[in-house]
C-alpha cells in the first residue's frame, strides 16, 4: 500500500505567474504525485500550492521546487499583506493514507536535513515536528519576519534546527513540520477599513482571548478594495468553520459592516464542512448527514457564502 501525504508549501510570490510555473514544475508529469492547486494572491504576494502523493516522491519533488524558489524569489524586495520569513515560507506535511503521524515526523527530520543541504536555507521544525517548545506554533517562529530574522536567528533560543544560524541572503528561513489539517479560511468584509478587520480578528483569535483553535489577522485586498479577516483554524474538530464565520459576522455588526463572502485556501476535509452544515440544517452533532459532494458544495456556498468553491476543493474528491 502506498503511503500518501499532502504538502501545502507557501511561497512568497503571488504576482508573477511565470515564476510560479517554474517553481511548481517539479510537481508535474510524475507518477505517484498530483498537483492539486496553485492559488496565487497578489495582495498577499503569496502562493499556496497543494500536492498529494506517495511520501518519498512528494518530498523529493519539494526539494527540487525549493531549489528553484530559492533562486527566483528575493525577499529583500518582497512586499505583501501576508507575514513571511522565507521564499518557501512554510511547508506543512499532512498524513493522508497508510502513514501515521509518527512516521511522518520521522520523514520530516530526514527531509528537513536534505532540504537545508540542497538550498542552504535554515530550517525550523514546527507543530508536531517541533523539537523545542517555542517552535510549536508558526507565528512564534515567524515573529519579526524576514527583516527581523537576521538578528533573531543569532539568539541561542532561535538557532535553526538545521543549518547555520545565519539567514539565506535572499530566501530567508523556512519552517517545515507535520500537522493535522489546518483550514486556511478568509472572510470578506463589506468595507475597506483595515482597522475594523483588525478589531474583529483580535476578538476571535486565541492569543487575544478568543477561540482556542483560531489564529486571525487583518488583510487589505487591493484589487477589490475590501478587507478580510484572515484565519487559520488549527483544529476543525474543536472549532468549526461555522463558529468562525458566525463570530466574525456577529462582531462586524458593531461596526455596521456585513460579511459579503468567504473563501477556503487549499483543500478542506469533507467532515469539516458537514460538521458546520449540521448547524445550519438544525441537526445535532451526533446526527448523520449523508450528502453527495455537489450537495455539500451547494449548501456551503449558501450558508457560509463560500466563493470560488467547488468539489475539487474537498480532499475526498481526490482520496477515496
Amino acid at each position: 500500500m502506498k503511503k500518501i501525504i499532502e504538502i501545502v508549501p507557501n511561497y512568497s510570490e503571488g504576482k508573477n505567474k511565470e515564476v510560479m510555473e517554474q517553481i511548481i514544475a517539479p510537481f508535474k508529469d510524475k507518477d505517484d504525485i498530483m498537483l492539486i492547486t496553485l492559488e496565487m494572491d497578489a495582495s498577499y504576494n503569496r502562493s499556496v500550492v497543494t500536492v498529494i502523493g506517495e511520501v518519498d516522491t512528494v518530498l523529493e519533488a519539494m526539494i527540487e521546487s525549493g531549489k528553484i524558489a530559492t533562486k527566483l524569489i528575493d525577499l529583500r524586495v518582497h512586499k505583501g499583506e501576508h507575514r513571511r520569513m522565507g521564499a518557501v515560507d512554510v511547508c506543512p506535511i499532512i498524513p493522508i493514507k497508510n502513514i501515521s503521524v509518527e512516521e511522518c515526523i520521522t520523514k520530516t527530520y530526514e527531509f528537513a536535513k536534505k532540504y537545508n543541504e540542497a538550498t542552504n536555507v535554515p530550517i525550523y521544525l514546527y507543530n508536531k515536528s517541533a523539537l523545542k517548545e517555542n517552535r510549536v506554533t508558526l507565528p512564534s517562529i515567524r515573529k519579526g519576519e524576514f527583516e527581523g530574522m537576521k538578528d533573531k536567528i543569532k539568539l541561542e533560543e532561535w538557532y535553526p534546527d538545521f543549518g547555520k544560524n545565519e539567514i539565506h541572503e535572499t530566501a530567508g528561513v523556512s519552517a517545515i513540520g507535520v500537522r493535522e489539517f489546518l483550514i486556511a479560511y478568509n472572510i470578506d468584509l463589506d468595507t475597506d477599513d483595515k482597522e475594523i478587520a483588525a478589531s474583529i480578528a483580535k476578538k476571535i483569535r486565541f492569543s487575544s482571548g478568543g477561540y482556542r483553535f483560531i489564529q486571525a489577522g487583518p488583510a487589505y485586498i487591493e484589487e477589490s478594495n475590501h478587507v478580510q479577516v484572515t484565519m487559520n483554524i488549527t483544529d476543525y474538530h474543536k472549532t468549526a468553520i461555522y463558529q468562525a464565520f458566525e463570530a466574525v459576522r456577529m462582531e462586524a455588526k458593531r461596526f455596521d459592516v456585513s460579511v459579503k463572502s468567504s473563501e477556503i485556501v487549499g483543500l478542506v476535509p469533507l467532515l469539516a464542512l458537514t460538521n458546520s452544515l449540521k448547524y445550519y440544517l438544525k441537526l445535532k452533532d451526533e446526527d448523520t448527514l449523508d450528502l453527495e459532494l455537489n450537495e455539500v458544495v451547494k449548501y456551503a456556498k449558501e450558508f457560509l457564502l463560500l466563493r470560488d468553491f467547488d468539489e475539487r476543493k474537498i480532499i475526498e474528491y481526490y482520496v477515496k
